[in-house]
């Protein structure tokens, strides 16, 4: 709505402006006031039109085309004022002086442009500051929003730094909230709630990055990109990302390895008390959980389904998609005085 009305504002002031000059300047004849006018309404329309069509260009690609310019601005006065020591006719020097403006000018803007992505002045997430401190940058991908366990681990400030969810993560999370599937949208609009309450936490900063890389259309791939743009980290619970990231050398966190890291420890020979609740996939295996969610397979425990009973800890396989642990039917000949489990 703002914008509407700057519009209308500013064809109506160009269409004043032109009527305006045209009677003053051609004031034989009052009829140039109306074309004036006209010039002016149109030319308004013309510069709104050609600022609709600019929607898709970078604010990045526009501030390194500006240093770009600037640079070679300098660099042609530099190389001006030495070739002014050396005499000759003054139209051969200001010839010589444009030549060198609109090369330098040139070429300022397209080698900023090509390599703006390490311009990191212009990225509004870098700031002066003191070399022993440190504004962190962590980086959210749609699987870490719609989980939706990042609202509370910020809520235990052990995350410091700003955190900083792409255009292209949110243009992702709506599709999947608009989707077709049911799953999908709800998985979608939760992550879009979960979003919100980031947003909302006084004690969080978060912000939204406009970069898009239109060359690059893999997401994960725009975000391990933007990651070594901004010298960030990224935060994910997506087995794939993780390797790509730390195959490009990009700092992750894993929410699983932490969740992982934060469960109990539990040793071969240890005795858990559990409940047998399934079958498992072999032969008269049973199935038990602890209450964080870990899986006990327990060998011989079929026909004890239903049933709590002591269980001899065999072995334990850690894997990053979470902990597996193996364990047999305590013999009840076989007195040990480990933990208990949960039932």
């Amino acid at each position: 709505m703002t914008l509407l009305f700057i519009r209308i504002f500013f064809i109506v002031l160009s269409t004043a402006v032109g009527y305006f000059l045209g009677n003053t300047f051609i004031i034989q004849e009052p009829r140039y006031g109306a074309i004036g006018a006209a010039i002016g309404f149109g030319l308004a329309v013309f510069l709104i039109l050609l600022e609709g069509s600019m929607r898709k260009i970078s604010v990045r690609n526009l501030s390194a085309a500006v240093f770009g310019l600037i640079f070679g601005l300098f660099m042609s006065w530099v190389l001006s004022s030495a070739i002014k020591l050396i005499p000759m006719d003054l139209r051969m020097f200001s010839t010589i002086q444009i030549v060198l403006t609109l090369i330098f000018c040139y070429l300022g803007m397209v080698i900023a442009i090509r390599g703006k992505d390490e311009f990191n002045l212009i990225i509004p997430y870098v700031k002066f500051m003191r070399q022993d401190q440190k504004d962190e940058i962590i980086l959210l991908d749609t699987s870490i929003i719609i989980d939706g366990r990042i609202v509370d681990i910020c809520s235990t400030k052990f995350i410091e730094g700003r955190l900083v969810i792409p255009r292209f993560v949110l243009k992702e999370l709506q599709q999947v909230a608009d989707s077709a599937d049911a799953l999908k949208r709800n998985r979608g609009r939760r992550g879009l709630d979960v979003l919100n309450q980031l947003q909302k936490s006084p004690h969080l900063d978060v912000k939204i990055e406009e970069e898009n890389f239109p060359a690059i259309t893999d997401v994960d791939a725009k975000l391990v990109k933007l990651a070594k743009v901004l010298g960030a980290k990224i935060l994910t619970n997506d087995y794939n990302l993780n390797k790509v990231a730390e195959i490009q050398q990009v700092t992750v966190l894993n929410i699983n390895n932490l969740a992982n890291a934060l469960k109990p420890a539990v040793l071969p020979s240890e005795v858990l008390e559990v409940k047998i609740i399934k079958e498992g996939k072999e032969f008269n295996q049973g199935v038990a959980y602890l209450d964080d969610g870990t899986m006990i397979v327990v060998d011989n425990a079929r026909h004890l389904i239903g049933q709590t009973v002591k269980a001899l800890v065999t072995s334990v396989l850690q894997t990053s998609a979470g902990r597996m642990i193996f364990a047999k039917v305590e013999n009840t000949n076989y007195h040990h005085s480990g933990r208990k489990g949960h039932k």
